[in-house]
């Protein structure tokens, strides 16, 4: 058997029995143990890390849970498969990409790890915690997003390994994707549904200052307003969003869908009727608030299954997900 290291920290958050499960998938991940290899006593363990035999226990019934180990009475425990380590980069934890993240693990194989980190839009972050998964890793998964030392920061992973999400800015041109159209995308559906779109004098997109929705979908709104002769508006400042009677609104953000929301409650607006709405991002609420918030949405179940399918495949990968708009009683 091969040594392998026992990483174990007094002050770490992450509780001990799963510190040990994740040096032992690491092992495993890494060749350190092989399958068929056996795993060190849980005596031996016990001496080696000062873990009690009860942490160590619990680490191996949750190895044997997920099917990495086996026990073999009056023998002890053996490596069953060979893990893949894969790397979850996202930017924000929000509904819609709850969809995306639980799309992705049912479609991976039984011996796909998935470690999840979140850069938050932070440059600084982001390349720290790239640099720290460097060589970790036999598949790194991540959201870009539009900062000049993104490209440079995420060139350190070889090109076969890397898949770009959701929005593929500040990557090299022959780069594995699966991303969503913020552009083209968001003018087709928006002709392919004219008709209610005009039953409003004004057409209004609220793109707040604290909002990193692609600019892509204000140029192409713009252009399908100026299209089709729609009598439109970009706004820019929170004070400049006071809802309006007979507008459209198209919200790129949940926080501002909120806003909308509780000014129709004060001037007794009814969306759909006084005013409509386009949310961006399915969630699984929106069908239910108001009676359903109509929605332009790309798929993130098929996103996460795509993502998944570029980790077992070892092919290239340049899919573009569909975008659509959901019609419901908001619009």
């Amino acid at each position: 058997m091969n040594k392998f290291k026992i990483s174990i920290e007094e002050n770490s958050n992450v509780l001990k029995f799963q510190q040990l499960v994740d040096s032992i998938i690491d092992a495993i991940s890494q060749n350190q143990l092989k399958e068929g290899e056996m795993l060190p006593s849980v005596n031996q363990l016990i001496k080696e890390s000062q873990l009690s035999r009860d942490t160590v226990f619990k680490a191996y019934a949750e190895l044997k849970r997920r099917g990495v180990v086996e026990s073999v009475p009056n023998r002890g425990y053996f490596v069953t498969r060979k893990i893949t380590k894969v790397f979850l980069f996202l930017d924000t934890f929000k509904a819609y990409k709850e969809v995306l993240y639980h799309s992705f693990l049912k479609h991976l194989n039984k011996n796909v790890s998935v470690d999840l980190q979140f850069h938050h839009y932070n440059i600084g972050l982001f390349e720290k915690i790239i640099d720290e998964s460097l060589g970790k890793y036999s598949k790194y998964i991540i959201m870009n997003f539009d900062h000049p030392k993104v490209n440079e920061i995420i060139r350190k992973i070889p090109a076969e390994q890397l898949l770009i999400i959701d929005w593929n800015i500040q990557s090299a041109e022959n780069s594995n994707t699966v991303r969503q159209d913020f552009g083209q995308a968001v003018y087709d559906c928006f002709a392919e549904n004219l008709e209610p779109i005009t039953n409003y004098k004004k057409f209004i997109f609220y793109y707040p200052p604290f909002t990193y929705h692609p600019k892509d979908s204000v140029e192409y709104f713009n252009k399908f307003c100026t299209d089709f002769k729609i009598k439109h508006e970009v706004i820019y400042q929170p004070e400049d969003f006071v809802i309006k009677k007979d507008c459209l609104y198209f919200l790129v953000s949940d926080r501002t869908l909120a806003n909308l929301l509780d000014q129709c409650s004060e001037k007794g607006f009814e969306p759909g009727k006084q005013v409509g709405v386009i949310s961006y991002n399915e969630t699984p609420m929106k069908k239910y608030v108001k009676n359903g918030i109509t929605v332009i949405s790309t798929g993130f179940e098929l996103m996460g299954q795509k993502a998944a399918e570029f980790v077992s495949s070892n092919k290239p990968m340049n899919f573009t997900v569909p975008t659509t708009l959901k019609i419901r009683s908001s619009l």
